[in-house]
């Protein structure tokens, strides 16, 4: 069904270009598409400290494009690392490590000059395991502290909007001050990508076979766009539109400059 509706879209689309014209057998109409379109959402539930874009902006892949308030999670992060980073309890259990061992060499000869009795030189060894098993603990509890710091820092990144991928802004929904939530009806913007731009062209029942993955072909977008393209064929659709006896055909279109925008209508040749 959705291939079916696809098709039908398609077709309602390119239907005014295949209207009282005549196409050649090599040429086919077919539409212009951004390679995708998502909506920006909030990560978390949280209130929007800054929008970094407007309509129409360029951005980038990983580029900052709105953040959110995020006092509490700075200040949990800034304790997170500082316990991280003390050295102050691992120093004193290495002290009193070294001073139980000194204490643990010094018994273990007078009890071989049988000054002190078994029992002093075992309360001298037990103290030294005890002190060993300090030095032990506090060194796990750093490393739990270094994970803690981690973990401080990933939920205060989620804090942080980044774009995935480079493309431009279509429109911009929430503003500062306004709350960002993760459900699907409060997205922050759209964004677009349109470079590479994806080709859809339907073609007859009697095209499939000549047409397959990485053949070459060229596209003539509609006016006032103009000019001609060299593109790629990427997909072949391997389920046909029974009612129809069409298939579709999606290709690659470079758009490094961005000249070229989404939502065009076109004319695509085979060789």
């Amino acid at each position: 069904m959705l291939q079916m509706a696809r098709f039908a879209r398609l077709l309602a689309l390119m239907s005014p270009l295949m209207a009282g014209a005549a196409i050649a057998a090599s040429e086919h109409d077919c539409m212009i598409l951004p390679r995708q379109q998502i909506e920006i959402r909030s990560p978390v539930e949280a209130m929007i400290e800054s929008v970094r874009v407007r309509r129409g902006d360029l951005v980038t892949k990983g580029q900052v494009v709105a953040t959110l308030e995020s006092g509490p999670e700075r200040a949990a992060l800034a304790l997170a690392q500082s316990r991280a980073t003390m050295q102050g309890e691992i120093k004193v259990a290495e002290a009193r490590l070294d001073l139980a061992e000194k204490k643990l060499q010094r018994a273990t000869e007078l009890f071989k000059q049988k000054f002190i009795s078994t029992n002093a030189r075992d309360e001298a060894e037990a103290e030294f395991r005890l002190a060993t098993e300090e030095l032990r603990r506090t060194r796990e509890n750093q490393r739990l502290a270094e994970f803690e710091a981690k973990r401080a820092a990933e939920v205060l990144a989620l804090r942080t909007v980044r774009s995935p991928f480079t493309g431009v802004v279509m429109d911009v929904l929430l503003k500062p001050g306004e709350f960002g939530a993760t459900t699907i009806k409060d997205p922050i913007m759209r964004l677009a990508e349109i470079d590479v731009l994806n080709v859809e062209v339907v073609l007859p029942i009697s095209q499939y076979g000549k047409v397959k993955p990485g053949q070459r072909a060229t596209i003539t977008p509609e006016a006032p766009i103009g000019g001609r393209y060299p593109t790629t064929v990427r997909v072949v659709d391997h389920v046909t539109d029974a009612a129809s006896g069409t298939f579709g055909v999606q290709l690659d279109l470079p758009n490094p400059k961005r000249t070229i925008p989404g939502g065009v209508k076109c004319r695509v040749s085979f060789p």
